[in-house]
């Protein structure tokens, strides 16, 4: 096992070494191809990730993040598109200096090589994580959770059959077993990966850097704060709030703590009257005192 998973990524890492030999034109027209195949082969991405969702429970938190649906494939699609329109990072000068003995230093942004990504049921994350470092010049390994593995197959099946319809190495793009095996090899990829990062919990973010024997990324953990200003628009923060809160509840950038400036605790109600209990809201106010003891709260 371990000697197939070295194939796999001495092949990667050879791959990644094309990708200088792309123009943008090139990447960009892949993209939208695999942008479009998304959506066209939309009923045999759904019918694998019907494979997982039956094997996960409906009440389990992380089952709104698994599936999938033909609204989510669009909407993937057209962050493909976007990414794909972006202008390239690949040769930007970002900081040019002359040193007093006449010698020109350039830094020139290039891309890494090989980057890893482990993320857990979030098989939208194998398209954005191919667009992304297709777009950037970066081959890399998916590391997904065994509990999307179904769904993740058939997404880097449909990249695959574009990058083979534009004469391109497949190993550009690698789905590694879902297995524990795998995680703890790409961990120690030496020589073979340039970079890790993982997406998802906490828990896995921790997992990923205090094992990993190669540079990490660390993604965002934390809990999500919006903050409701003194001299804030109520009917505009209303909107803001309800949105990061309701627009997609399951996401991991979802709100998770409303911050309010004391001056404006009269208008909580209305910034929180879109939400469904309102009770349960009202009932976590009360903590604030425990930090402003001065405030004085509306009866509800």
């Amino acid at each position: 096992m371990m000697e197939q998973l070295n194939d796999t990524f001495a092949a990667v890492q050879a791959a990644s070494r094309k990708l200088a030999l792309l123009t943008d034109d090139q990447i960009n027209s892949v993209l939208l191809a695999v942008a479009d195949a998304a959506v066209e082969h939309t009923a045999f991405i759904l019918s694998e990730n019907q494979k997982d969702l039956e094997r996960m429970d409906p009440a389990d938190p992380k089952f709104d993040r698994l599936k999938l649906t033909e609204q989510r494939i669009k909407d993937i699609a057209a962050d493909i598109r976007n990414v794909a329109s972006l202008p390239s990072p690949l040769g930007r000068i970002l900081a040019e200096t002359v040193r007093p003995n006449g010698m020109k230093l350039t830094k020139v942004s290039v891309p890494f090589g090989v980057i890893g990504i482990i993320y857990e049921a979030r098989p939208n994350v194998s398209f954005d994580v191919f667009s992304l470092c297709f777009k950037s010049g970066n081959a890399c390994l998916l590391k997904g959770g065994s509990d999307a593995e179904f769904s993740n197959k058939a997404i880097v099946s449909v990249i695959h059959s574009i990058l083979k319809q534009h004469q391109l190495d497949t190993h550009i793009a690698e789905l590694l077993p879902a297995d524990r095996e795998a995680t703890n090899a790409l961990l120690h990829a030496v020589g073979y990966v340039d970079l890790i990062i993982p997406r998802g919990s906490c828990g896995l973010i921790n997992f990923v850097r205090q094992n990993a024997s190669i540079p990490v990324i660390e993604t965002g953990a934390g809990i999500c704060h919006t903050y409701f200003d003194e001299d804030g628009d109520l009917e505009k923060g209303t909107r803001i709030v309800n949105n990061a809160k309701t627009r997609r509840v399951s996401v991991c950038n979802a709100l998770d703590c409303l911050v309010v400036h004391r001056k404006r605790l009269a208008d909580l109600p209305t910034c929180v009257n879109c939400f469904q209990p309102v009770t349960y809201w009202f009932t976590r106010i009360p903590r604030l005192t425990t930090h402003y003891k001065d405030i004085t709260l509306p009866s509800y």
